[in-house]
């Protein structure tokens, strides 16, 4: 029978020392020939053999596009758990590129002679079991147990998990009796035999074999892949199987993929012109072949990327959604709980998540499937993610629709006369920083490198420049973006100028952008300082900070992070400023003033570039835990009032975090009916953030009257006045005819939602 996999074809290659023509450089030559996977055998014990595990290290490096795995990998002088890890890593190192196949020993003289613990057969297999359970154990990261197994083969107590690896690494297995065929069929991705060792009949009972096995353990037979290993030779005419011409090769496989479900074929063979003439004339011809008879059957071709995830993935999915609806542009990429992929994409920066399904999009049309899709699930959360910092906790769900944007990341010059560059929405800041940095330019963004363009740039962005250059929101020139229904507009101050005012500052209740078209600012080098200082008279230090910044000139921007009182100290800040000066006089002269805030514990004043300062942030995964309280508040002045009111806070012990930025200067030369974003008199941005909500909101609330507003990304409170906090009635007013003009089913809602809410309604 046919299992529905898209054929696939590989090498198998001796790990010789071959002075002339290597391993690697054969592996290097199954790529260029357009071979899907290229294996190795592994014997440890063979002196004249590199050590496989080294060699696909070493392949992996010297490779871009073609897999790599051992055929197969020897067991049982291999610990399991650290196999598991090796091969996680090789597969994070790769790009997703490792495939794991193993074997349950064999050879058993060399293998005791390499200290290696001679087993049964029933015994190898019963150890293979248990080494499966260990691999799949240490990849589990999603399992936030600890890793404990007591069995007769492998014993680990509180073993840590991780790391993931980039891609569902598959098992295939080496087998050919029964009890380890069953084992596949309850454990195993694939089968991976020899051909030379199959008598007539042999794939036909082994499937059968594995299938009985997988139905009996809950599975479906299709999740398990066939493979098989073939040798033969190219010659002009027929001389027994598999040595003959090309179409004679055709002939002889294709019963082995439509009857025996054969979805691998990979060729043991060191000769450079075997492995050529197989992969331009055998592979396509093949593939044509198999396609054309399942289509004749009815059955239709084996779509390449089609996947049949595991009955263990499908068990995790979340009620509500209809996953068999995800569209086939998205069907490739899409992740799921169950997928090994979940654990990168289920949390955000600060947050832990755990949504029912992520759609990673990367282009405009994709994003148009995938805002279809939500909007075919109207009563399932859906949260929009560009970075996945996301500290007011609207880019992850629980259970719902997650729109990743990550992968849409290209900065582009568009016009340099004008300094028009277009950015998408998954970009970082830090990399968005480094590329302008090359012409001599800046866009001020946030204060962190690893938060993506998407959400900072619809909400206003306040950053180490904004005393001088404004907001983020205020360069922005046009957008494209998908709306509730799925059309695609520009927005400009010329094309749909009502939503392209209402996107800059409010931007995530009105669809998806998709392209943002910025005039950035020429910003050569800048002066940054870091300044700690013993706070423990916090109001005092505060109020003084704050006179500070509202008097300096426009060229310094500066922030302040206080850290509350703890064993037996009192409160320690660190000033963060920027000055927009190359020039080392007048950073001193800007700086200087703040040198006596307190007393000062450590100091660091660097000449460097903006894109320097804004690369601060790692490419490692987000792996946000819980459930943190973040409030924000716009501030007119740090004045006695307020300052004392901070003070009260910070030491009461609700908020382990609290922040005050500059804003003012140049933010306040745009009117404040310009953009969504009203609130252009305040001259600071405060958020504090803790881990209870009921202490941080209770505590927060007591400052409420010291703020003219709010700052949408910093904010996780969901109380309907906030809202009203964020946009003066006007603006509210505006933003809501908007709503009900372009998103009248309140597709984005779930993003500091403008909608008026109804008394008792659930969202």
């Amino acid at each position: 029978m046919h299992y529905g996999h898209a054929l696939e074809f590989g090498t198998f290659i001796t790990p010789s020392h071959d002075p002339a023509l290597g391993p690697v450089a054969r592996a290097q030559l199954s790529e260029q020939f357009g071979f899907d996977l290229v294996t190795f055998q592994d014997h440890p014990y063979q002196p004249a053999f590199h050590d496989t595990w080294t060699l696909m290290t070493w392949v992996a490096a010297q490779t871009e596009r073609i897999r790599i795995a051992p055929n197969v990998l020897n067991v049982p002088l291999r610990p399991a758990a650290v196999t598991a890890r090796a091969a996680a890593s090789l597969d994070l190192l790769s790009g997703g590129r490792f495939e794991l196949a193993l074997g349950a020993g064999g050879f058993w003289d060399a293998i005791e002679a390499m200290g290696g613990r001679r087993l049964t057969p029933g015994q190898a297999v019963d150890a293979l079991s248990e080494a499966i359970d260990v691999i799949r154990g240490i990849w589990d990261v999603n399992d936030r147990s600890v890793l404990r197994l007591d069995g007769d083969y492998y014993s680990l107590d509180g073993a840590k998990r991780g790391p993931a690896p980039a891609h569902d690494i598959p098992l295939w297995i080496g087998a050919l009796k029964p009890r380890m065929l069953r084992l596949i069929g309850r454990k195993g991705d694939g089968w991976l035999p020899s051909l030379a060792y199959l008598k007539p009949g042999d794939l036909a009972r082994g499937n059968a074999t594995i299938d009985e096995a997988a139905l009996g353990a809950g599975r479906d037979p299709r999740e398990i892949r066939r493979l098989v290993n073939i040798m033969g030779r190219f010659t002009p005419s027929n001389g027994g199987f598999l040595t003959g011409p090309s179409a004679q090769w055709v002939d002889e496989l294709l019963p082995y993929v439509l009857d025996d479900g054969v979805g691998t074929f990979i060729l043991a063979s060191d000769d450079p012109g075997t492995m050529q003439r197989f992969a331009e004339d055998v592979a396509p011809a093949l593939r044509e072949a198999v396609d054309a008879e399942l289509a004749s059957r009815g059955t239709g071709a084996a779509t390449p990327g089609a996947r049949v995830r595991s009955t263990t993935a499908l068990s995790k999915r979340r009620d509500g959604i209809d996953y068999d609806s995800v569209p086939a542009s998205l069907a490739a990429s899409v992740i799921e709980p169950g997928d090994v992929k979940f654990s990168r994409v289920r949390s955000t920066y600060m947050r832990g998540g755990s949504p029912g399904i992520v759609l990673p999009v990367r282009s405009t049309a994709e994003v148009v499937e995938a805002v279809a899709f939500a909007r075919a699930h109207p009563s399932i959360p859906l949260a929009v993610r560009s970075g996945g910092h996301g500290i007011s906790g609207r880019s992850t769900n629980d259970g719902g629709i997650v729109i990743d944007l990550s992968a849409m990341n290209a900065i582009e010059v568009t016009d340099a006369a004008s300094r028009r560059v277009r950015l998408e929405p998954g970009a970082r800041w830090m990399d968005v920083a480094a590329a302008l940095g090359e012409h001599g330019w800046a866009l001020s963004s946030g204060d962190y490198g690893g938060v993506g363009v998407g959400g900072l740039a619809t909400a206003g962005g306040i950053g180490f420049l904004v005393r001088e250059h404004g907001l983020t929101i205020d360069h922005l020139r046009a957008v494209e973006m998908v709306l509730a229904d799925g059309s695609v507009v520009r927005a400009s101050d010329e094309e749909n100028p009502e939503l392209f005012w209402a996107v800059r500052g409010a931007g995530a209740n009105f669809g998806i952008v998709t392209s943002f078209e910025f005039e950035v600012d020429e910003v050569g080098d800048v002066g940054w300082a870091q300044l700690t200082f013993d706070a423990s008279d916090t109001a005092r230090f505060l109020e003084r900070w704050g006179a500070l910044v509202e008097n300096a000139p426009r060229d310094l921007t500066s922030f302040v992070l206080v850290a509350p009182p703890r064993g037996g100290r009192g409160a320690t800040a660190i000033v963060f400023a920027m000055v927009d000066s190359p020039d080392p006089e007048v950073i001193m002269d800007r700086l200087n003033p703040f040198v006596d805030l307190g007393p000062l514990i450590d100091q660091s004043v660097v000449l460097t570039s903006y894109a320097g300062v804004m690369a601060n942030a790692s490419d490692a995964a987000h792996n946000g835990q819980g459930e943190p309280t973040s409030r924000s508040g716009l501030l007119e002045h740090v004045d006695a009032d307020f300052a004392e009111a901070a003070a009260e806070l910070i030491s009461g012990g609700a908020v382990h975090f609290f922040q005050i930025r500059a804003a003012g200067g140049a933010v306040g030369d745009v009117a404040p009916d310009a953009t969504a974003y009203a609130h252009r008199s305040a001259n600071f941005s405060v958020v504090a953030i803790g881990s209870s909500r009921e202490r941080v909101d209770a505590a927060w609330d007591q400052l409420l009257a010291h703020f003219t507003g709010l700052y949408l990304s910093f904010d996780t409170d969901l109380r309907p006045e906030r809202v009203t906090d964020a946009f003066p009635p006007a603006t509210l007013a505006r933003l809501r005819a908007l709503k009900a003009e372009i998103d009248p089913q309140n597709v984005f809602r779930d993003n500091f939602n403008v909608v008026e809410r109804r008394e008792g309604a659930a969202r």
